[in-house]
């Protein structure tokens, strides 16, 4: 433990501030990475994204038409298959809002726990966090949440919740966080999350003023992640499981679902070192 209580600033001090995107950067500032607001943004940014790609794929269309010495005689084909394209693609967004698998929450949260812990591991982290924070953003934290799920409706277009469907995230912190643990934790966390197959959104190293920040995500599994404050020495790590039906709701009453209920069902374990 003394090695996360000593301040030591030797480490970032000479590390020069590099910014690496090696995908779709996160548009999520550093305090409300985990959030339920931030992780509701990203899930809708996906539908315009693929509405987008859609529109690239009307351009492509068109100059193979022409390619192929079409000119105006195809316009009209061209035309139609950039509309069908436009129609699929925005009803396979729409459909990825409600074509969810049916998990139980203690099995999601059992999910997003074994990536806080293993992240924990590779961290090199010694102390034991119990379940519940007493000052969020300023004492150790370990804390699961619930939020709910958007589906963009039958073109994609919409923004509605999808009833009996929630996301569970595991929220931790650890203050009194040096540079010494924070700098060749959060590199070598970088490298094992890539070799686990992880898709690196995001990645940042900070140096002595900025936050070193790690995104990641895979599919089927979720996103996680990362923040290092080095003026603060506090670290923080988020792990967001992808939206699944809630086995208990039975629907068809009076009372909407809340996603809370999922994350009250269960309990919340200690994280600490070794407990994979």
């Amino acid at each position: 433990m003394p090695e996360e209580s000593t301040p030591t600033t030797e480490t970032t001090e000479n590390t020069p501030v590099t910014e690496t995107s090696e995908s779709t950067p996160v548009t999520a500032t550093p305090e409300s990475a985990g959030s339920p607001e931030t992780a509701a943004a990203t899930e809708r940014s996906g539908t315009a994204e693929g509405a987008g790609g859609a529109g690239g794929g009307a351009v492509r269309a068109g100059s193979v038409a022409r390619a192929f010495g079409l000119g105006c005689l195809g316009c009209g084909g061209v035309a139609l298959a950039a509309v069908l394209a436009l129609v699929l693609v925005l009803m396979w967004n729409a459909s990825d809002g409600t074509d969810l698998p049916r998990v139980a929450p203690e099995d999601m949260a059992d999910r997003a726990f074994r990536h806080s812990q293993e992240a924990y591991d590779v961290m090199g982290f010694t102390r034991t966090v119990q379940p519940g924070v007493e000052d969020a953003g300023v004492s150790p934290q370990n804390t699961l949440g619930a939020e709910y799920c958007y589906d963009g409706g039958t073109f994609g277009l919409e923004d509605k919740t999808v009833d009996g469907a929630y996301r569970l995230y595991h929220e931790w912190a650890l203050d009194r966080v040096p540079a010494s643990r924070a700098v060749p934790g959060l590199r070598r966390l970088h490298q094992h999350l890539r070799d686990e197959g992880w898709e690196v959104s995001s990645y940042r190293e900070g140096g002595r003023h900025k936050d070193w920040m790690l995104y990641v995500k895979r599919e089927g599994e979720g996103r996680l992640s990362f923040i290092w404050d080095p003026e603060r020495q506090y670290f923080t790590g988020g792990s967001a499981t992808r939206c699944a039906y809630d086995p208990g709701w039975k629907g068809g009453g009076t009372e909407a679902y809340e996603p809370d209920s999922a994350a009250d069902a269960v309990d919340v374990p200690a994280l600490g070192p070794g407990r994979l």
